[in-house]
């Protein structure tokens, strides 16, 4: 068995020596320590030899096994290192060549709305004020004029959360009007009888739990308007809002309001704006009538004001909410709301 094992070795690295690549070194591995290589053999041999030379041929037949595993080792680096150094000389690299630029990244689309929408308003004097996007049943219904079981609920079908009590749950906002009461509470509190005048413009995300189309999302972002103080009307609204229109699309545009209801407003009306997808001929994201509505707007409720801690005897208000998404719709052509939460980069890259 002594001589066996020798020759089992000598045979092995022979054999090694011819190897010149990985796919000839992984079969030299095999063949001869595989578990069906001749030194495996060895070991299952040993039991059919006599106890005294046992020992001696075990260790022997591990010596052999330890001997190939490291030529196998040896050769594997110096193979290797042959191929580093072809791939050196095969493979020179320029340095002088210009390097390829990184792609930055960007803002996206729906942000640099925000952007462009919130410095719009800022030009006319509306400062930013930012609200939460968890809010009570109070504060995002009942201070707003939606008193418990009003139809008007129906129309924005909420997310709720744990959390609040039986009669004042929490939820996820169905709309950014919430923030109007705090804003108000927030002014009104410095100087609770003679709170300062209001001009704030509320930006963030919106949720309601709808059927999602070429027109609407379950998330979706907004901006609040809200005005307070003495001797605003219905004419200060419109034009704030018909010039919004103008800077926002740069253009004159074509807008038009049209009488509608609102719990927290009254009166109330939406303005559209003629639908620059079709150019007015009609397309699924106008539903075929050529106009796209962009905001609901109206004077402040009495009650609103008296929630917020005006006196509706002595200050008005107007106030109003804009959907960011369908303004990125008529001012890039887009024609399906769902693009714009995706994640498709394809779509992302254009702008």
């Amino acid at each position: 068995m002594k001589d066996q094992l020798e020759q089992i070795k000598a045979l092995a690295l022979e054999a090694l020596n011819s190897v010149e690549s990985a796919g000839d070194l992984e079969a030299w591995r095999t063949k001869h320590l595989g578990r069906s290589s001749a030194v495996m053999d060895a070991f299952k041999q040993l039991g059919s030899i006599s106890k005294e030379e046992r020992p001696a041929m075990g260790q022997l037949a591990n010596e052999v096994k330890s001997a190939l595993e490291a030529a196998l080792a040896e050769r594997q680096t110096a193979l290797d290192s042959a191929r580093v150094q072809a791939s050196l000389q095969g493979e020179r690299l320029d340095v002088t060549l210009p390097g390829r630029p990184i792609p930055r990244g960007r803002l996206h689309i729906q942000t640099q709305t925000m952007r462009r929408i919130q410095a719009i308003f800022a030009e006319m004097g509306f400062q930013v004020y930012r609200s939460r996007d968890v809010e009570t049943d109070e504060y995002n219904f009942q201070l707003l004029n939606f008193p418990p079981n009003h139809p008007a609920r129906e129309m924005q079908d909420s997310f709720y959360v744990e959390g609040g009590s039986e009669d004042n749950p929490v939820l996820l906002r169905t709309h950014t009007s919430p923030g109007q009461i705090h804003a108000m509470r927030e002014y009104a509190a410095e100087n609770p009888e003679n709170p300062a005048p209001v001009r704030i413009i509320l930006p963030g995300m919106c949720y309601r739990f709808e059927q999602i189309t070429a027109r609407s999302e379950i998330q979706f972002t907004q901006v609040e308007g809200l005005a307070v103080g003495e001797n605003i009307t219905f004419g200060d609204l419109k034009g704030t809002l018909s010039e919004f229109a103008r800077r926002f699309f740069e253009a004159e545009v074509r807008t038009r309001f049209r009488a509608s209801h609102f719990p927290f407003t009254e009166p109330s009306a939406e303005m559209d704006v003629e639908c620059f997808v079709c150019m007015g001929a009609g397309c699924s994201v106008c539903k075929h009538s050529g106009w796209l509505e962009i905001l609901g707007s109206g004077m402040v409720h009495p009650n609103v004001l008296r929630n917020g801690g005006y006196d509706p005897e002595r200050y008005s208000g107007f106030a109003f909410g804009m959907g960011p998404e369908r303004l990125s719709m008529l001012r890039y052509r887009i024609e399906d709301i769902r693009y714009f939460w995706r994640n498709d980069v394809r779509f992302l890259e254009q702008f």
